[in-house]
């Protein structure tokens, strides 16, 4: 049995139901679910006003829980950033939480890595995954067991068919990104990670193909995707398409940027606003393998 802290770092809770489907689930895997003060409380858009949710990303370092998991995404962490706690965080890194989440996580989680060095995973949040109507994805439950197990040591996917020509074998380069839109919002700040020689994975969701090569653009241009060994793009959903684009679509962007960069750009890592997602840990060494249409990212013991 693990200790599962949840706390609301960003957007407030809305859908009530799937909160309490999603607490029930944890609990019927046989966790000991704790759930701060504040998961509910609500102002404007957010899960309370800044120091209220400074405060509960207090109490999740401070837990001593095995995992502190977000309850969900949405916007509010960039404004708290310069005040988060980040030697509690790290403290409470090393003694053996791990903080997971994704989207507005991807800040939080690359300001720590900025600021301390220390690991945090992009990964499921408590409403979206574990408290989905239909149930939580088998494979994301493996993946999150896995870390809950210290078993999780890497993760594979096939590749398209397009990209099975071209053999991969990149060593000890660490593994960063996130949500590409909060990523990019990072761009000059003390929060984005200086990394050089590492793998860049990158998803989003809502956002037009061409908003997202603009968001690429700028990556481009400060010269972070080529000071990479590798870009790996995840899933990408949720946009709608429309008659003026002419053919204008994410395949265009992803061909566009590999026409921008020497760095290998893989496709297909399931991560993102889906259901079936593996569990990333944002600041690990990582070696990248492709074989075929196989690929695998393994870390090791984390």
């Amino acid at each position: 049995m693990s200790h599962i802290y949840i706390f609301s770092p960003s957007g407030a809770v809305r859908d009530k139901a799937a909160f309490r489907r999603g607490l029930k689930h944890l609990r019927a895997m046989g966790h000991e679910v704790e759930v701060d003060a504040d998961a509910l409380t609500s102002y404007q858009r957010f899960a309370g006003d800044d120091a209220t949710r400074l405060a509960a990303i207090g109490r999740a370092a401070a837990s001593g829980a095995d995992v502190a998991m977000v309850t969900r995404g949405g916007y509010g962490l960039t404004r708290l950033l310069p005040a988060l706690p980040y030697g509690a965080i790290a403290k409470a890194v090393e003694a053996g939480t791990q903080f997971v989440g994704l989207s507005d996580f991807t800040a939080l989680g690359l300001a720590v890595l900025a600021q301390t060095g220390a690991i945090t995973w992009q990964g499921p949040a408590l409403i979206q995954d574990f408290g989905a109507l239909e149930g939580p994805d088998d494979i994301m439950q493996a993946c999150f067991e896995d870390l809950l197990l210290e078993q999780g040591e890497g993760a594979g996917w096939r590749l398209p068919k397009s990209e099975a020509d071209s053999p991969l074998e990149i060593h000890n380069a660490k593994l960063w990104g996130g949500n590409l839109a909060v990523l990019v919002s990072l761009l000059g700040t003390p929060y984005f990670p200086k990394v050089k020689g590492g793998v860049l994975f990158l998803e989003d969701v809502g956002e037009h193909p061409y908003r997202l090569e603009r968001m690429l653009t700028q990556l481009l241009h400060v010269g972070v995707l080529a000071q990479q060994k590798a870009i790996v793009l995840g899933q990408f959903t949720s946009f709608k398409l429309l008659p003026h684009d002419k053919g204008f679509k994410l395949a265009s962007v992803v061909e566009w940027l590999r026409s921008q960069v020497k760095v290998p750009v893989l496709t297909g890592l399931p991560f993102g606003h889906v259901a079936t997602k593996v569990l990333l840990p944002v600041g690990a060494k990582v070696d990248l393998v492709t074989e075929g249409r196989d690929a695998l990212m393994v870390w090791g013991h984390v």
